[in-house]
């Protein structure tokens, strides 16, 4: 695979490192970026490892729920610009999909978009594909899943008009009246946290192995005797796991407690067991790379349509 400049440049970004050593090590693992990171981190040259990549597509993400909060949807759609995802058009098509991630059986994007588009005759495939041709930008439903578990109550959170969204559930016998400022504050936490897990059961083996292989080559780069590598390396990852469980993680709102704390006292108070067992958290555009485009050219391309 050719190294290019765009493919330095991205893992400039996403790491910190310099861009020789950037360079080098994509040469030697053939362009694979994830590959690269880990290898930059392994010797101690990655400042971050944000696995999530630039944001850049713009869109909407939407998160909903049913009536008694048993059940909730989360859906992200992407479009070219910024300018475009405030297109009236655009932004009911995505509050319209996503009410029918409740009551679609599809299981995935492709099943979504041969559905009905509600209030028409049309699929949401056909629908997207004239809206398209209308406004000239290219448009796409990226990604949806639907929660639902018995004895959960879901808890959604929408930050800056959609550009993140999020839902928690809470198994818990409490109504939603009871739960819902404990569940919207857990919520924000997700959005500006963005924890891999609920909590450390929850955790990956695989992503544990990794992790404890990229902190032992570390600790072996930094010239730490072989016999206390372990015991350091253990430490270390159980360090990395309160940033990335959300229950370990301390709570923004008071630094003093955990998450985990502040759902037991707040649980404590009403009087009902809550417990926090699944989480949701979509970022319009992780992962996407974007053309540069400044505001100007935006609306200037809009006026051409």
């Amino acid at each position: 695979m050719a190294i290019t400049s765009g493919l330095i440049k991205e893992l400039r970004e996403r790491t910190g490192a310099g861009m020789l050593d950037c360079k080098n090590v994509l040469t030697e693992v053939e362009g694979d970026i994830e590959r690269a990171i880990d290898e930059l981190r392994k010797r101690g040259l990655a400042k971050a490892a944000k696995k999530s990549g630039r944001i850049a597509a713009e869109g909407l993400v939407r998160v909903v729920k049913n009536e008694d909060a048993s059940k909730a949807g989360i859906i992200e759609v992407n479009i070219e610009t910024d300018f475009a995802s405030k297109n009236e058009e655009f932004v009911t098509f995505v509050d319209t999909l996503a009410a029918q991630t409740l009551t679609t059986s599809a299981k995935d994007v492709e099943g979504l978009l041969a559905d009905k588009y509600a209030g028409t005759g049309e699929t949401v495939q056909e629908w997207l594909t004239n809206f398209i041709a209308k406004v000239g930008e290219n448009a796409s439903v990226r990604r949806f899943e639907t929660l639902s578990e018995p004895g959960v109550v879901y808890v959604d959170y929408l930050h800056l008009g959609g550009k993140i969204g999020v839902i928690v559930g809470l198994k818990t016998e409490a109504s939603y009246q009871e739960v819902e400022a404990i569940g919207k504050d857990v919520a924000m936490q997700v959005a500006s946290m963005n924890p891999l897990f609920v909590d450390e059961s929850a955790v990956d083996p695989d992503y544990l192995e990794k992790e404890k292989a990229i902190l032992v080559e570390q600790a072996l780069a930094e010239g730490k005797p072989a016999e206390i590598v372990e015991k350091m390396v253990m430490g270390r990852l159980k360090k990395e796991l309160k940033e990335t469980c959300l229950l370990e993680q301390k709570f923004v709102k008071n630094g003093d407690l955990t998450v985990a704390q502040y759902v037991k006292d707040g649980a404590k108070e009403i009087g009902k067991d809550i417990t926090v067992v699944s989480k949701a958290r979509y970022e319009v555009g992780e992962g996407i790379e974007k053309k540069e485009e400044n505001f100007a050219e935006e609306v200037a391309k809009q006026m051409n349509q």
